[in-house]
């Protein structure tokens, strides 16, 4: 049935049932009902591992920015760029996309990467999980909770403000990612 005599059909009992007519494009706006509508709804174009690896990790970005306040377009992009779309050696070895040292406090497992000891993870879930809680727990990202959820320009500068990277490009390198893939739709 074609969708011109489907929606005619819907009109015809529209009266006594609901219908529901559904393009085969996904929507880019988000529900505003839920967070998990929205990660099912927009899917973003591009080359293939940036289309995969949001597609893996777009829910766990956009559930720890629920609980946290941490832009999911953020979190997205700092693992893109950090990871190399999760291709990066520690990401593959050791499941950690955003390059978290293992620090004085941490005794979970570790790997040596360049002469560093970085955190190894179970999972990229784990890995996104960490990412929220190391952001949180240090007063030096608290600024950072002020903003909006989605202020992703003001988190990718005050990310860089922090002394999360040195990199002075690094918050226009995570804007333009963010901008290329609408990584901004995961932010509603």
């Amino acid at each position: 049935m074609s969708l011109k005599h489907l929606f005619a059909a819907c009109l015809l009992t529209a009266l006594t049932s609901a219908c529901t007519v559904s393009k085969s494009k996904p929507s880019t706006k988000p529900s505003s009902t839920s967070s998990s509508s929205a990660v099912t709804k927009f899917t973003i174009s591009g080359p293939s591992n940036a289309v995969a690896y949001v597609e893996q990790y777009k829910k766990i970005a956009v559930s720890e920015s629920v609980r946290t306040g941490i832009p999911a377009s953020i979190k997205l992009a700092q693992g893109i760029l950090e990871s190399g779309y999760g291709s990066s050696p520690l990401a593959k070895k050791s499941n950690n996309h955003f390059g978290i040292k293992c620090g004085s406090g941490w005794s979970g497992k570790s790997i040596q990467y360049k002469g560093s000891c970085y955190r190894v993870f179970k999972n990229g879930s784990d890995a996104y999980k960490e990412h929220s809680y190391f952001l949180v727990k240090s007063s030096r990202y608290k600024d950072l909770f002020k903003l909006k959820r989605n202020d992703y320009k003001g988190w990718a500068k005050g990310l860089r403000k922090a002394g999360y990277a040195t990199n002075p490009k690094y918050p226009t390198i995570l804007i333009e990612l963010i901008e290329r893939y609408k990584l901004y739709n995961y932010d509603k």
